[in-house]
């Protein structure tokens, strides 16, 4: 179609001729704020200022076509906002994944795009609305203001046409001063409702999801997609036409919600009386860089495995809420961990199925100039390239490094695939993109981290990476910028098995790290010395937590006991030191309380502890007021998420069933299945044999006993998932899926598939007991009891990680006395016979013990003790004050005083 038919008619000054020579652009071509401002008072509104300036670009680079593209709310779409050339009705309701098309292209990759014929590119889509047949020259460039990408500028010719490198600079250079009127056009002139934009706003950050109120507006919005969703916002908004949006919440009365939730959203973001303006101030210019190879943020974001991750999770999300400078840097993994099924025998089935990142509350991380932040680390065997991907956690930004970029090996293409999958090849090269190329990431946006904090040795090469960049700095060798970097790191184990600390070999490592060794002048050898606890045996391995030892000035364990173990496993390291002496201290794990703790008890507690408690969670004052909560309101809260947890259980059990095509009266079973007058004890966690999970069924008779008892009952919910490669661990989870088969306990075992954050949630909130019986002294700390203990419910474990120093004999039950054996068999033999004399004697008699009222007086009176006592200390407030005085503020040199005498 011609260009006359595109809607305007222009004159022949503005349209060159087809022979028309372009002549080459110079600095008359840029646009000035000064001429921008002119047109923004000639048209009064941003849309206007917007037209004015596209017709003014047109004119000025003599092409047929000039267009600005936004970006939506949903930052995966781009919509028509203005135009030269194209159909002016396409305006406002043309739109395009950011996925498909040229100026998606520009978008995807926040670069220039110049393409001289566009019908040969490969991402050419043609939108026939907007007449766009004629043209076969296409320029399109970013529009970027702060940091932020708002939209495409887009060029396009009759005639085909090789932008020159002047023309698109020139064009950049318009680009970047039209970039504030765009977003201004985005955030005042509302191409899209309100109500939407502000839902996509919340949706953008996950703060939503550790507030109540704003998780509900998304759940009401649709119930059942909710859910099938895995209560995924973006997701949800991607597939709701405005239309519908807009009924719903009209239906509903959601308006005035939806405007509640986003004020108090930008009232959080921009706070600036926090703990952390108060305490760590000078974090502020250079913050904390936190590298964890996993992050448990949302169960709609599957980056994570397990209990590291959420515990990152947890980190990032405190450190948030109390205005802690902190940058989050781990990996974007396409696949996340593996879905979980069960066959019809109850063995595990993996199932890896790919993200799409346009429904995932990210965009592209941009740099210091502009551009999407890309990094390359050099191997001997090649470059390892990766884009950077930015996500808000609140008023927290967490970096993830994505290896799925053109111009890396396919084999490297797929290194961000999984987590935890692979070998050890796999696995270095994981390591090596997450600590070299976060650190580099960093830097290219401009942040020049004031602390390290490696959690976990996975991200150990981060130091090594600081070490270089520091010798590059300060004119420094290798011996000189050693303790000037190591004074800034922050090492956290959580490994209390040596065999779960990650190995390299020699050929390995000179592999990956060959071309950072000569950057840092050291031989093969004294590099090899850094990961060896014997630096003399050339039979060694690289071990990273070794690395993370040597190279850090403050190293924690993450609880007491776990401390005792780390200093005995790692003693080697320090010649001459005894023990005690060993510089390995603790900082006991914590738990968020807006992500894990239940809505109902979070209304309880604002009645009785006071409004803005959770600000003030780490205080042991603010728990006291829980003595005060009349017995029976607090029981029949814990009951009503009791009914919560069995309605989801039953739910849960008849899908499994269906898809494993089970008969009928199976499902029928199924869906009535448990009691909620039963005592209900929970066991959710990673199915590893030290765990024991069927530490409960070491005597089938006395359980089948405890489980049939018609008076005093006890029922059992259970998940978690084995590694794909732990087929002892798989074994012990195909023990318990069977006794769901077995008609002496059909009815009162249930294994719920997948486990996620979304399980776990349902599980804390509603068990009466949570069980937790490793064998000691293997869990470093463990935090999903501490869960339990903020929703009410009590904890019977064994004497390890966190619950050998919260246990007062009180506040919960204990499994044994603390003692272990040398003889693993006699270990666990006791073991069992202590809880089934625990459970016998204490838990099922305190549970049963009613009064004429039918309340369970005792039980009540330990509930009430748990949360007072264990409320404060384990929770991730206390937790990241105690890394902010005791390492982060140190580190960064922020300390008024210190008097220790020198070591």
């Amino acid at each position: 179609m011609a260009p006359s038919n595109a809607g305007s008619q222009r004159s022949e000054e503005e349209i060159p001729a087809a022979a028309q020579t372009v002549q080459p652009l110079d600095a008359a071509y840029v646009l000035t704020l000064e001429e921008i401002g002119n047109l923004a008072a000639e048209g009064g509104k941003p849309a206007e200022t917007l037209t004015n300036v596209v017709a003014l670009i047109g004119r000025r680079f003599k092409t047929d076509v000039c267009s600005a593209y936004l970006l939506e709310p949903d930052r995966s779409n781009l919509i028509l906002a203005a135009t030269l050339g194209l159909r002016p009705q396409c305006v406002g309701t043309l739109r395009m994944a950011v996925n498909e098309g040229l100026a998606g292209l520009v978008a995807e990759q926040v670069q220039p795009v110049a393409v001289e014929q566009v019908k040969n590119h490969p991402r050419f889509k043609y939108f026939s609305e907007a007449g766009e047949e004629a043209y076969q020259s296409f320029l399109g460039v970013p529009l970027i203001d702060r940091g932020v990408l708002q939209g495409v500028l887009v060029v396009q010719t009759v005639v085909a046409r090789i932008f020159q490198e002047n023309e698109i600079r020139m064009l950049t250079e318009a680009a970047a001063q039209l970039a504030p009127v765009v977003s201004e056009a985005r955030t005042l002139d509302r191409f899209v409702a309100p109500i939407q934009e502000r839902l996509w706003t919340l949706a953008r950050n996950l703060w939503w999801s550790w507030d109540h109120e704003a998780t509900s507006l998304f759940r009401e919005l649709d119930p059942v997609r909710w859910r099938q969703l895995n209560h995924n916002p973006i997701a949800l908004l991607a597939e709701m036409p405005l239309s519908m949006i807009e009924q719903r919440a009209r239906d509903l009365v959601l308006h005035g919600r939806v405007n509640y939730a986003y004020r108090r959203q930008r009232e959080y973001l921009e706070a600036d009386r926090t703990w952390g303006a108060r305490h760590a101030g000078v974090l502020r210019p250079r913050p904390v860089a936190y590298f964890s190879a996993e992050f448990g943020l949302h169960e709609s974001v599957p980056i994570y495995s397990g209990g590291l991750g959420v515990l990152a999770g947890d980190h990032i999300k405190s450190a948030s809420d109390l205005g802690i400078p902190l940058v989050g840097i781990g990996l974007f993994y396409g696949q996340g961990y593996f879905r979980q099924r069960l066959d019809r025998s109850g063995w595990q089935q993996e199932e890896y199925l790919p993200t799409d990142v346009n429904l995932l509350p990210m965009e592209p991380a941009i740099g210091t100039k502009g551009e999407a932040v890309t990094v390359q680390i050099e191997t001997r065997s090649g470059a390892i390239r990766a884009k950077v991907w930015r996500m808000k956690v609140g008023r927290c930004d967490l970096l993830l490094l994505d290896s799925n970029v053109e111009g890396n090996a396919p084999e490297d293409r797929e290194l961000t695939s999984r987590l935890y999958g692979g070998d050890g090849r796999v696995r270095i090269r994981q390591e090596l993109l997450l600590g070299v190329g976060g650190f580099r990431a960093l830097r290219a946006m401009g942040i020049t981290p004031g602390v390290l904090h490696l959690n976990e040795g996975h991200s150990g090469f981060a130091v090594l990476e600081a070490i270089r960049s520091r010798m590059q700095e300060e004119g420094l060798n290798f011996d000189q910028a050693v303790p000037r970097v190591s004074r800034e790191v922050s090492f956290t184990t959580h490994t209390p098995v040596p065999a779960g600390h990650d190995r390299f070999d020699a050929g390995l490592m000179e592999e990956h790290l060959g071309p950072l060794r000569d950057s840092l002048g050291l031989s093969h050898e004294r590099l090899m010395a850094l990961g060896r606890e014997n630096p003399h045996n050339h039979n060694e391995e690289f071990c990273m937590t070794v690395l993370g030892l040597k190279l850090s000035s403050r190293a924690n364990a993450v609880s007491s006991l776990h401390g005792e173990v780390s200093r005995a496993m790692w003693t080697g390291l320090y010649p001459g030191k005894p023990e005690e002496a060993v510089p390995i201290r603790h900082i006991t794990n914590g738990v968020h309380v807006p992500s894990w703790l239940a809505p109902q008890m979070f209304r309880l507690y604002d009645r009785h502890l006071g409004t803005g408690w959770h600000e003030h969670g780490g205080e042991p004052q603010i728990w006291e007021g829980i003595e005060n909560v009349d017995d029976g309101e607090l029981w029949e809260t814990h009951l009503s998420l009791k009914a919560r947890l069995l309605e989801f259980v039953r739910l849960r059990a008849v899908e499994q069933a269906e898809r494993r095509s089970e008969p009928a009266k199976t499902l029928q079973a199924l869906g009535r299945v448990l009691s909620p007058d039963a005592l209900t004890v929970g066991f959710a966690r990673r199915f590893a044999t030290y765990k024991r999970a069927n530490l409960i069924l070491a005597d089938i008779e006395k359980i089948a006993l405890m489980v049939n008892d018609p008076k005093r009952p006890v029922q059992f919910v259970f998940a978690g998932k084995a590694h794909p490669r732990d087929d002892p661990g798989k074994r012990v989870l195909q023990q318990i899926a069977e006794l769901m088969r077995d008609k002496q306990f059909a009815n009162k075992f249930v294994f719920i598939e997948d486990y996620d954050i979304n399980v776990g949630r349902h599980f804390v909130q509603g068990v009466d007991v949570w069980l937790n019986n490793p064998r000691r002294p293997l869990e470093a700390s463990g935090t999903s009891g501490q869960k339990v203990v903020l929703n009410g419910g009590l904890n019977l474990s064994v004497l390890d990680g966190w619950w050998a120093e919260a246990y007062d004999g009180l506040n919960g039950f204990a499994i044994g006395t603390g003692r272990t054996h040398s003889n693993m068999d006699v270990h666990d033999t006791r073991d069992g016979e202590d809880l089934y004399r625990v459970l016998r004697e204490e838990v099922i008699p305190l549970f049963y013990q009613r009064d004429r009222d039918g309340l369970p007086r005792g039980w009540i009176k330990r509930m009430k003790r748990t949360i007072r006592t264990l409320g404060w200390r384990f929770n991730a407030d206390r937790m990241v004050m105690d890394y902010t005085v005791k390492c982060y503020v140190p580190a960064a040199g922020g300390t008024s005083s210190d008097m220790r005498p020198a070591s």
